[in-house]
């Protein structure tokens, strides 16, 4: 390959940008993000799926800006309130997607549930695109249990009231080389990599 090719990671949150490249950062590309880019229309993500709206999200992008573009959809599922947030999770409490709303919204939707029945899941989906398909995607997922008061600092969104329980310990609470190696984000890029790296080998 002359070069090293051009990847757009679509997302605007600079903790997820940190958690992407913490894993994949290395790989032979030239990294950029939104912010590097002229402003472009956002996005309708408006699929079923996280899988659905990572892709819409990447197909997006890589159209108007012409350069691949890996993007991601994130949330988080709790069983006793139907999969809730689900897709929603960033705009739970509203379109502002302020994460203190939303970690209030869900804490009083648990009100008297006991932690046994408060189970849950972080899920991510990620997918790559040119300008014409979806290249590679990888998905990834890790369990849990929704807790009243926060704990930690480390982490962002519903990080600090979401406990892992083989841990003993939120994903806020974790440093960052231990959350990127079980969460939910560093899973799915943990089986993105190698997809990837094979990819940018073949390209040109």
């Amino acid at each position: 390959m002359v070069g090293r090719r051009a990847i757009l990671v679509a997302t605007s949150n600079p903790n997820k940008l940190r958690e992407i490249l913490d894993v994949i950062g290395d790989l032979p590309a030239e990294w950029s993000t939104l912010g590097d880019h002229p402003p472009m229309p956002e996005p309708v993500e408006d699929g079923d799926t996280f899988e659905a709206n990572a892709s819409k999200k990447a197909l997006h992008y890589a159209t108007h800006c012409g350069t691949w573009v890996l993007a991601d959809d994130s949330g988080l599922e709790v069983d006793v309130l139907g999969l809730a947030p689900g897709v929603h999770s960033a705009r739970y409490a509203g379109d502002a997607q302020d994460a203190a709303a939303n970690n209030a919204k869900l804490v009083a939707a648990l009100a008297g549930v006991p932690v046994h029945r408060r189970t849950a899941r972080f899920r991510c989906a990620i997918a790559v695109a040119d300008e014409e398909r979806i290249m590679i995607s990888a998905s990834g997922t890790i369990e849990g249990v929704i807790i009243d008061e926060p704990r930690g600092k480390n982490g962002f969104g519903y990080d600090p009231h979401f406990e892992v329980l083989d841990y003993g310990m939120t994903t806020a609470e974790m440093e960052p080389a231990r959350k990127n190696a079980i969460s939910h984000r560093g899973r799915a890029l943990a089986e993105l990599r190698p997809k990837l790296a094979a990819l940018l080998a073949s390209d040109g």
